[in-house]
């Protein structure tokens, strides 16, 4: 299973994409509330997003970003059967990414 969830919503001139990217943005602050010991850094670093294989957003996040980030924008001249590709790093070397086509 994926940890990208893409939703495409076409507009009157555009499409609405949103993201959701399940991940759990661990700070490297917090301690465990059982054991005490404080819960390692984990937290995203890069979300590229490209449209048709062009790149269209680099995003940098850090441990700011709260659990699960979602991302939102339009997306103007774009047409049916186009494709989103959505893709992460994060900063223990772990990548995810998803493709969607636009309809």
């Amino acid at each position: 299973m994926s940890s990208i969830k893409i939703k495409i919503k076409p507009l009157e001139s555009a499409y609405l994409i949103r993201i959701l990217i399940t991940h759990p943005m661990e700070t490297g602050r917090r301690q465990d509330k059982d054991s005490g010991a404080i819960v390692p850094a984990h937290y995203i670093q890069e979300v590229k997003i490209e449209h048709n294989d062009k790149l269209v957003a680099s995003c940098l996040f850090g441990t700011a970003v709260s659990r699960d980030p979602y991302l939102s924008f339009r997306l103007n001249d774009a047409k049916p059967s186009d494709r989103i590709k959505v893709s992460w790093l994060d900063n223990l070397g772990q990548t995810g990414s998803e493709e969607a086509k636009l309809t």
